[in-house]
């Protein structure tokens, strides 16, 4: 097991690649602390991951609730080796047509909820005397890649993979790596609002060399190692899972 008896705080944990990384830190054997707001999708999700996992409802945006997690970890189990920094939101809307209160709201969890999670983990993890922590955060394609309706999603992954790099060099010292992960399309109940529709899935698809959507379980595995000892020289990257999207300059045929 990769990740035996390390302590985990995992945000956005009640469903999607949150909950994939959740179960997956589980199997490899670590104590795992699910938070999400979503109170009854958390509660069940704790549940089935057994007497390792355990759950909090909490907003990360606010700072008391994320020094709140941290706190917990340290009661429950005595510690905290490893924080992924899941927690987002997506608000889609043209230039133009972008409000004040989506562009916050997107900032507010994404970047700042991010911000408040890892400083709180790793001021644990420092306290605490952990030498070899992992913070890991959640980028996006989006981050290199401009779309017309996703102005203020794109601004926050970009900010949070700056966030990473500075945090990274901050914590080096302290023997704690920071480092991102920037899923392409994966397959998750937001894509799926698309991908739904046979033409905009093609469209999709069109953009990925491999030709399918990413599974949250391969963005989740990517998780393990970047926690794991596997990556102890690893710091201030970003891992994209991206079936190849980034690497492309042109569209694929896909097959009917």
């Amino acid at each position: 097991m990769k990740l035996r008896d390390k302590v985990a705080l995992v945000t956005g944990a009640a469903g999607g690649i949150g909950l994939a990384i959740a179960r997956r830190f589980v199997a490899e054997g670590a104590y795992v602390l699910l938070a999400d707001r979503k109170t009854a999708e958390l509660t069940a999700a704790a549940r089935a991951l057994g007497e390792r996992a355990a759950a909090s409802v909490a907003d990360v945006t606010d700072p008391a609730a994320a020094q709140a997690l941290a706190d917990d970890c340290v009661t429950r189990w005595g510690g905290l080796d490893i924080c992924v920094c899941n927690a987002g939101v997506i608000r889609a809307a043209d230039f133009l047509d972008l409000t004040l209160e989506d562009l916050d709201a997107v900032m507010n969890v994404n970047v700042r909820g991010t911000f408040l999670v890892a400083q709180a983990a790793a001021r644990a993890m420092v306290a605490g005397g952990r030498r070899n922590g992992a913070i890991v955060t959640l980028s996006s394609m989006t981050a290199e890649l401009a779309m017309p309706d996703q102005l203020a999603y794109g601004a926050s992954k970009g900010a949070v993979r700056q966030m990473t790099k500075s945090m990274a060099l901050s914590l080096a010292p302290h023997g704690i790596r920071v480092n991102a992960i920037g899923p392409g399309s994966i397959d998750t109940e937001i894509l799926a609002t698309i991908t739904s529709d046979p033409v905009a899935r093609r469209t999709v698809l069109s953009r990925i060399p491999m030709q399918r959507l990413g599974q949250t379980d391969e963005v989740a595995k990517v998780a393990v190692f970047l926690a794991g000892d596997d990556a102890s020289y690893v710091t201030g990257q970003t891992v994209y899972v991206d079936g190849g999207r980034l690497a492309l300059n042109y569209t694929v045929a896909v097959p009917d």
